[in-house]
């Protein structure tokens, strides 16, 4: 089982092109320090970054200027085998679109993870996958995850995270495709099996109740814009 870090974020800086072909700035983050074990929630309008910040954390995005560190591995200096390797042994992430695969059913979704290290699933990782279903309120295992609600799914991204029961957990938007009563029980899953764990959470999220739970809160604001360079150069048009 891994063990949280320290996470370092220092002098990130991450920048697109829109569809004229023009650069704008996505992410200005000079400094973030989590400590281990920690839970943190980023919050902020649509668009100011939330979702850029987990994944420049978790090595699917390199930033542009800046380090992304994780105790002593510089993540964002590691090449892709390297960082795909990272991922599986310390990572659990709840994407905001799932990433389930619909021809699979949910057991075999949950422990997903496990078949990248090992030709065959052992007896423990599916005790362990079938729990962490019945915990998430998913009683048939059977069912493919294509004919699943957007709530059933959100539960089985969740249950899927944590099944190697990473030292980092990831999660944008957990809660968003949940009504009130089943957002806060699953919130409260989440931050509870976090906590077993010893793992750090850092929840991207407008649910004002998850927010609640973490030990802290930033605000991520837009980054500002990019100096015209024409303008800058003096050859303004």
């Amino acid at each position: 089982m891994a063990t949280a870090r320290t996470l370092r974020l220092t002098g990130i800086t991450l920048d697109h092109r829109g569809g004229d072909g023009r650069p704008f700035r996505v992410l200005d983050l000079p400094k973030l320090v989590v400590a281990p074990g920690e839970h943190l929630g980023l919050r902020g309008p649509s668009g100011s970054g939330k979702t850029s910040i987990l994944h420049l954390i978790a090595g699917l995005i390199l930033p542009g200027s800046g380090t992304v560190a994780w105790g002593e591995t510089e993540v964002s200096a590691l090449d892709v085998s390297r960082r795909d390797r990272w991922r599986l042994n310390t990572l659990g992430y709840v994407f905001q679109d799932f990433h389930l695969i619909p021809e699979l059913d949910v057991a075999a979704n949950i422990t997903l993870p496990a078949s990248f290290s090992s030709w065959r699933i052992g007896r423990a990782e599916r005790e362990h996958g079938e729990a962490l279903a019945r915990r998430m309120g998913l009683t048939d295992l059977s069912r493919k995850a294509g004919v699943l609600s957007r709530g059933e799914q959100q539960r089985v991204a969740i249950a899927r995270a944590l099944s190697r029961r990473p030292a980092l957990i990831l999660a944008d938007e957990p809660t968003a495709s949940l009504d009130a009563a089943h957002a806060e029980e699953v919130g409260t899953l989440l931050v509870e099996a976090a906590r077993e764990a010893g793992a750090t959470l850092i929840c991207a999220s407008h649910d004002s109740g998850l927010l609640a739970r973490m030990e802290r809160c930033i605000d991520i604001a837009p980054a500002p814009p990019l100096p015209d360079l024409a303008t800058v150069s003096g050859h303004a048009a």
